[in-house]
């Protein structure tokens, strides 16, 4: 796959940590309560696209919370097949099996988060339930680390536009959800922001059109959460999440959630 990976800097530290091998993504007089999501939209909405060539847009953190350089990238990409529409490098493979999909990390991950995350997919996808929306390791990303053709940016930036024009309305209690504030590690951000940051996994999930290819996810860094350590469980949570999405029988979902509660008991209990 031709590609355009761009990589975002917002002051002239984040420009000097660049990786050379990506095309620098100026976003110094953007809006920060949006993060990485604002350069993306002004990008996708000013710029012509080739509808043959991929397009990325990496947060200046890229190499520190992945681990890969741009070469590692871009052989990557280089033997990814043509007709491939997503490219995706998927870090945190622990969360992305542990949990049933993204929204439903995002309940335990940012406290307070639940009512927004809710009213927003009532909104802007209402079939969606995040109790019964299966996802796995497949379809999650993470930080918008993926690389896509336009046909998908424009799938992606048709679902977040409709977040950004409630949030910048200010107006009504999803406006007042999305703008507030909410747990981050030992900080804080708008919930907008990280319900943006699921929207390709949305995508992903729910319109089996797209061609993707992913990197080993079992390479990558994990979270820093205890469910990091439950090693081979996870292996099995999320082939019985495939396993679900593949035939549709309840009984798969119903061991997962067994053997979620089991784990999830056991490693809180033993942190370390």
């Amino acid at each position: 796959m031709k590609a355009n990976v761009y990589q975002i800097f917002y002051s002239g530290e984040t420009r000097a940590s660049l990786d050379a091998g990506f095309i620098p993504l100026d976003n110094t007089g953007g809006r920060p309560d949006w993060y990485e999501y604002w350069p993306i939209r002004r990008f996708l909405l000013n710029n012509p696209l080739n509808p043959n060539e991929g397009y990325g847009f990496l947060s200046p953190k890229f190499g520190k919370k992945i681990g890969l350089h741009s070469d590692t990238v871009f052989q990557f990409l280089a033997e990814t097949p043509d007709d491939v529409d997503v490219v995706t490098f998927p870090m945190f493979y622990d969360v992305a099996a542990f949990f049933l999909n993204v929204f439903e990390h995002a309940c335990v991950a940012h406290s307070g988060i639940a009512p927004t995350l809710v009213a927003a997919l009532k909104q802007i996808m209402p079939s969606v339930d995040i109790n019964t929306l299966v996802m796995t390791s497949k379809e999650t990303v993470f930080c918008n680390y993926l690389i896509a053709k336009p046909a998908f940016w424009a799938e992606w930036i048709g679902l977040c536009d409709q977040l950004f024009a409630i949030a910048e309305s200010g107006v009504g209690e999803l406006a007042e959800g999305l703008n507030a504030s909410v747990s981050y590690e030992q900080d804080s951000a708008p919930a907008k922001v990280f319900l943006i940051e699921r929207m390709a996994s949305l995508l992903l999930c729910t319109q089996p059109q797209w061609r993707v290819r992913s990197y080993n996810p079992l390479t990558m860094p994990t979270s820093a959460s205890p469910i990091r350590l439950l090693g081979a469980e996870l292996l099995m949570l999320d082939g019985l999440k495939f396993a679900s999405r593949q035939t549709g029988l309840p009984e798969y979902l119903a061991v997962f959630r067994q053997r979620q509660g089991e784990l999830f008991q056991r490693a809180m209990a033993d942190p370390q």
